[in-house]
């Protein structure tokens, strides 16, 4: 869990301590526009910009009832937030493991890429695709009901 939250924690307090530095050199105006980027980037990086995350063996057995595809990802990785922000509202159409709290993710995702922890990866149909597209990926998706 602490993992998780690394790098968000260390963004939000850089940003305090830049705040600080400013509003101590008399410039409190300044002060406001690094803190607010700073804790923003803390936001995005956080594991709250992702839909909840499930296990593994669950995500496994939904998508085998559902069509849906299984969304492994981990915090404070690039790439996971740009398929994320890339689906919009479509991500909750997904199931998202997140690998660093599941091991059995991790197990799955090393599986699939030769021994790498490589995310995202997308399972979808029993078959894995590393750090694919969004655009591809929200044409897989099922219809919303």
């Amino acid at each position: 869990m602490i993992r998780a939250w690394g790098l968000p924690m260390l963004l939000a307090l850089s940003g305090v301590v830049v705040a600080t530095t400013r509003i101590a050199a008399g410039s409190p105006g300044a002060a406001v526009v690094p803190l607010a980027a700073f804790l923003g980037l803390a936001g995005l990086y956080s594991p709250l910009v992702f839909p909840r995350s499930i296990g593994a063996a669950e995500a496994q057995r939904r998508s085998a009832a559902d069509g849906r595809p299984v969304v492994y990802w981990r915090p404070a990785c690039k790439y996971c937030l740009r398929l994320r922000i890339g689906l919009g509202r479509d991500a909750r159409r997904a199931h998202w493991v997140d690998i660093w709290r599941d091991p059995a993710g991790a197990a799955a995702v090393r599986a699939a890429t030769g021994g790498d922890e490589t995310v995202p990866t997308v399972v979808l149909a029993g078959r894995p695709y590393v750090n694919p597209d969004a655009r591809w990926v929200r044409g897989q998706l099922p219809p919303s009901s």
